[in-house]
């Protein structure tokens, strides 16, 4: 069975439609900040589709466009992170807005971190868990 495309993949899954080895994700992770993926208890990973498309914009830039780890970086500080998931979706199909408007801020996971980034995780969560309570709402009726 084929998973909705607003539903969340795991590693392996995300590897998989980026075209990136599961061990490389898990590197991008420690070099940038804005790869963000949610983490459950036993740090199981689970990527949301803006995730999707932020990886493969950085495999795209490293990869097709000849950026370095330092490049990419200086590309999120410089332009922001809607700009550099353009090379992930250049047709601007997938949003970086929830429903509510408010534009969603990517930042490094850290459950000691300030109250800030709990929140945002901690709302990243929620509106994971809604995702996924509306697919199966949706498939039984």
């Amino acid at each position: 069975m084929a998973k909705s495309p607003n539903a969340f993949r795991t590693i392996s899954e995300a590897s998989d439609e980026v075209g990136a080895p599961q061990h490389v994700l898990r590197f991008w992770e420690t070099k940038f900040v804005f790869l963000t993926p949610l983490k459950r208890a036993g740090g199981r990973r689970f990527y949301r589709p803006q995730d999707i498309v932020v990886l493969r914009a950085v495999k795209r830039l490293l990869h097709e466009e000849g950026l370095t780890i330092k490049g990419v970086q200086r590309l999120h500080k410089e332009q922001g992170l809607k700009r550099l998931a353009h090379y992930g979706d250049p047709d601007g199909t997938v949003t970086f807005e929830p429903e509510g408007g408010a534009p969603v801020e990517v930042s490094a996971t850290n459950a000691s971190g300030p109250p800030s980034i709990r929140l945002r995780q901690a709302l990243a969560e929620l509106e994971g868990a809604r995702a996924r309570l509306e697919a199966v709402l949706s498939r039984s009726a």
